[in-house]
């Protein structure tokens, strides 16, 4: 493995910096589109008629739809190319959005979710593949990881822009929506079905991919490759040990997260007077995603302390929100818990690039859509098990005790990622 030379934006290529500016607006246009419904889907469900139990069965038909098609997609879009996969993957974004601003039917809203989880499948692992083959290929031997780092930053501002004006909207001109007979909250959802436009545009021009074929022919057989395609990445992390390492440690790591990241709401609401509390959980909703763009930027100076080990980086990291996942849970006031939230979300941003730099370090181009599509898949199985179990836990005793024990997972991770460093120091497998 070539030696990588230390990363500054001034000293790269003006291709390589054109690349990461380029993708940098993609990724906030992309996400500032999301983040315009993220506040209020809970809400704009509740408005159309659905229970509690409605919207978990909602939810339930995203993940499936998105863990079933997780590692098709990515094959498809190693064989057929990364910009035509994710064309599709915004088209059926759009399909969604029209059907949720369409109807208040379980039904169609749960085509709507089947709709925005085939989406997430096709984006997985597309244009973060032809951001980092691009980038290779401008900047030969320069560390990717804070190219990768700025992508993150841009990904969550769009996030958290989003968010904020997803909240403001409905209160701005939600009324002018209740008069032409629509929700309140669907003037979000509007704003977001013209954001996507705006993304399908802007990738169609300013995204530049090789062209592969894409005849009739050409996409059946993409299809039938992409069987031997994930066999082939799938042998590939169980045969790589850094590979395997790497993405037991993620799947650890979303066990013991995702827990704080589903129900901090929850446990932070009491904490409020009840006349502003939903206020305050949409600003620190937002206040999230812009820590963790915060620790995103942070992510480059992390790395260099540690002498670019990314490895050692992401134990560090591990350790830290660990931590602070105990602290957190400690937290009885709103000021403490602020604080130690937004402080945990910081890391959960820079947890990021260090653990896709070794990913895409550890594969070749044919195969790099697809193994971010199985590390997501395994992140999302991970994520899932690890809910279980803390809303087991938190039921028979409390919250704060569930992401105690989460943070056990945490710990887990952190030697796994100490393991990787003494292999990944040893030279190429």
């Amino acid at each position: 493995m070539a030696t990588e030379i230390e990363f500054s934006f001034k000293a790269l290529p003006g291709a390589a910096r054109r690349h990461i500016r380029v993708f940098q607006i993609h990724q906030f246009l992309d996400r500032f589109a999301m983040g315009l419904t993220v506040a209020v889907v809970a809400l704009a469900l509740a408005d159309r008629g659905m229970d509690l139990f409605q919207i978990s069965l909602l939810f339930g038909v995203y993940a499936l739809t998105t863990m079933a098609l997780e590692l098709p997609f990515g094959g498809l879009a190693d064989t057929i190319g990364r910009k035509p996969v994710f064309l599709a993957a915004v088209v059926a974004s759009l399909i969604s959005l029209a059907l949720f601003l369409s109807s208040s039917s379980f039904a169609i809203l749960a085509l709507s979710f089947a709709f925005i989880g085939f989406g997430r499948a096709l984006r997985s692992g597309t244009l973060d593949a032809w951001f980092v083959e691009t980038f290779k290929t401008a900047a030969p031997n320069v560390d990717v990881q804070p190219a990768l780092a700025k992508a993150q930053w841009a990904n969550a501002m769009g996030l958290g822009v989003g968010a904020v004006l997803g909240g403001l909207l409905p209160d701005m001109f939600g009324q002018v929506g209740v008069r032409h007979g629509i929700s309140i909250y669907d003037v979000s959802y509007a704003a977001s079905f013209a954001v996507m436009v705006a993304v399908l545009i802007y990738t169609m021009i300013a995204i530049a991919e090789e062209p592969r074929p894409l005849t009739a022919r050409a996409l059946r057989q993409g299809f039938t490759k992409v069987p031997s395609v994930i066999a082939e990445a799938s042998l590939l992390a169980a045969r790589h040990p850094t590979l395997s390492g790497l993405l037991a440690a993620l799947a650890l790591f979303l066990m013991a997260t995702n827990p704080v990241e589903v129900l901090w709401p929850t446990y932070a609401k009491p904490m409020l007077d009840e006349g502003y509390a939903n206020s305050v959980i949409g600003v620190l909703t937002a206040g999230y995603f812009f820590a963790i763009a915060f620790g995103a930027s942070l992510s480059p100076h992390i790395s260099r302390m540690f002498r670019r080990h990314h490895a050692a980086s992401l134990a560090a990291i591990f350790a830290a929100l660990a931590v602070t996942q105990i602290a957190l849970a400690m937290q009885a006031g709103i000021a403490g818990f602020v604080a130690a939230f937004l402080l945990y979300s910081v890391f959960l941003g820079a947890s990021e690039t260090p653990a896709s730099s070794i990913l895409h370090r550890c594969v070749e181009d044919r195969q790099r859509s697809t193994m971010l599509s199985l590390r997501s898949l395994i992140q999302q199985l991970g994520a899932a098990i690890g809910l279980v179990m803390a809303g087991a836990i938190a039921e028979i005793y409390a919250t704060p005790t569930a992401w105690m024990a989460a943070a056990a997972l945490l710990l887990v991770a952190m030697l796994l990622c100490l393991g990787l460093v003494k292999r990944m120091a040893a030279g190429p497998e």
